[in-house]
């Protein structure tokens, strides 16, 4: 019986472990999906610039390069595409596809829809640039937040733990 019961409390901490684990990751995730993005948005730079793809095709490019939920963006997006305009059919996909990114992030994203397709190339490359711009900023302020939450939710999973084994014991 005392193993039975050491047993299931050590699942318990093992448990709660996890889970802290699993909490502190987002923000790991969250800092990763950024450098994605800013990857991929260079990717798309560097493709309208000298190639001259349309849309759609550069996309799902991009979203076969970049690996994780960024590559499912732009894949999702280049897909898209098919049945709407780019601008559309990139801010919905930014909406519907989890991610670890915060709705600020979001936006910012989303900033580059309102003239994608829509202008020249100087004006598309402008706001390309602006949105990397502040992905930078964005990617400063996650790795800060990834510092102080990471290790914080990681001991606070194997305080909670403790406790509640202190408590059933």
């Amino acid at each position: 019986m005392i193993f039975i019961k050491a047993f299931i409390l050590l699942l318990i901490f093992i448990g709660s472990l996890n889970a802290g684990k699993i909490i502190a990751k987002k923000y790991s995730n969250r800092v990763q999906e950024l450098r994605d993005m800013k990857n991929a948005l260079n990717m798309f730079l560097t493709k309208i610039k000298f190639t001259y793809e349309a849309v759609p095709v550069s996309f799902n490019e991009i979203g076969n390069n970049i690996n994780g939920n960024i590559g499912k963006i732009f894949r999702t997006a280049s897909e898209n595409m098919k049945e709407k305009s780019a601008g559309d059919a990139w801010e919905e996909v930014i909406d519907k596809t989890q991610t670890s990114l915060t709705n600020e992030d979001k936006d910012i994203i989303k900033g580059l829809g309102k003239l994608l397709g829509k202008t020249d190339l100087d004006g598309q490359v402008s706001e390309i640039k602006l949105v990397q711009n502040f992905l930078t900023t964005q990617i400063e302020l996650a790795e800060k937040e990834k510092e102080k939450n990471e290790k914080l939710y990681r001991t606070l999973g194997g305080v909670v733990g403790i406790a509640i084994v202190i408590i059933l014991v």
